[in-house]
């Protein structure tokens, strides 16, 4: 564990909203990409798990380019609060202050709800992955797919929690095409974390 990651920790236990849930939610699913791809590493080339050769090579491809948009997110959510910090601290003396104020608002909290939609999108797309590599991957390293298959479940639900937070503060169309689009991944992501994790008991039982 080296200094940057305990500095990471240090910044997120502060007495400071930012980085909060949203960006934990990032983290946290950089995690499970790289988890995902460590276990994908240890199938490729192995003659045992040569029905794992396709998709644990299309994982290490796409779990070193996510992870780098995830960490990228992290920073996005942190920012996008910030915003509607500073939008909600904008006078409203007049009446064209009031407008200005409003107008602002909207649109920060459309960033805010708009981030947290894109970590939920991302760990969709790690858990489409998963059963695949669940079935076919090296066996070894069962538990660790099911760290990832976990940790990016995480990811999507508290990132559903912060669309929804956003979302609930203000009558808006677009907040409310991004919350529904947010309810229908957590709803595809609940249905693939209960297969994976079936594969998951499965194989660990016929160990």
């Amino acid at each position: 564990m080296n200094d940057g990651y305990i500095s990471v920790l240090d910044n997120i236990s502060s007495d400071s909203p930012t980085p909060g849930g949203g960006t934990v939610a990032a983290l946290t699913l950089s995690h499970a990409h790289s988890l995902a791809e460590m276990v994908a590493r240890l199938t490729v080339g192995k003659k045992k798990w040569s029905s794992g050769q396709e998709i644990a090579e299309n994982i290490i491809l796409y779990c070193s380019d996510a992870r780098k948009i995830s960490l990228t997110l992290a920073k996005d959510d942190s920012n996008a609060f910030t915003e509607v910090m500073s939008a909600y601290r904008l006078p409203k003396s007049s009446d064209n202050e009031v407008i200005l104020r409003k107008n602002a608002i909207l649109k920060a909290t459309i960033g805010a709800a708009s981030t947290p939609l894109s970590i939920a999108i991302e760990g969709h797309k790690l858990l489409s992955q998963l059963p695949e590599l669940g079935l076919y991957g090296n066996s070894n390293a069962i538990t660790d797919l099911a760290a990832s298959s976990e940790l990016a479940y995480t990811s999507v639900y508290i990132a559903y929690l912060n669309v929804k937070i956003n979302v609930d503060s203000i009558i808006d169309e677009e907040l409310d095409r991004i919350h529904k689009e947010a309810e229908g991944i957590l709803f595809e992501s609940k249905n693939l974390i209960h297969e994976i994790r079936l594969i998951v008991s499965n194989r660990m039982e016929q160990k």
